[in-house]
């Protein structure tokens, strides 16, 4: 039987804990042969923090954890006999192996985040800002257009009684 992956539902905000605590009982028990992976996914997200660029994980699913194992009944009693585990994503009683597809976006998302981290924005079209640096500082707006790739916004300014839209990075400004 090969391994599969699956969805473990644990506690949200103990997943790195659950984590660690499933592979100590695996390896404990000596069922670790079969379970080669467990993961929390998460995604690697690139902040502007007083003026200072900071990366940080993202759970993608926070309460979840991705499990690689071959399911038999030493390895389903070990993991539902661990503090913290909720439950296998599935029908009734019976967990659903994840397929091929779900697996490969997910890993590869996790992949695609480490090369480049997505930009944390926070706004939204419509928000109102003030501006707080550069030539047009101290001047109200409100968001035109959030490009998160970039962390760009437009944002429409009036000046002489006319809206002007301005590109600015998101650091660059703060909601009202």
């Amino acid at each position: 039987m090969a391994a599969e992956w699956y969805f473990l539902r644990v506690q949200v905000g103990r997943e790195d804990r659950i984590r660690k605590s499933l592979d100590t009982r695996l390896k404990q028990a000596g069922l670790d042969g079969f379970v080669p992976q467990i993961i929390v996914p998460t995604e690697n997200i690139s902040e502007v923090r007083d003026g200072k660029r900071r990366i940080r994980k993202r759970k993608l699913y926070p309460g979840y954890l991705m499990v690689q194992m071959e399911l038999n009944d030493e390895v389903w009693f070990t993991l539902r006999e661990t503090p913290g585990f909720g439950d296998f994503v599935g029908g009734r009683g019976t967990p659903t192996p994840m397929t091929t597809d779900e697996v490969e976006s997910i890993l590869g998302r996790m992949d695609e985040s480490k090369e480049q981290p997505k930009m944390s924005v926070q706004f939204h079209k419509g928000d109102r800002v003030k501006i707080k640096q550069g030539p047009f500082e101290n001047i109200d707006g409100v968001v035109e257009e959030v490009n998160p790739d970039k962390g760009t916004l437009e944002v429409a300014v009036t000046i002489f009684g006319r809206s002007t839209p301005v590109s600015l990075g998101y650091w660059e400004v703060e909601p009202i």
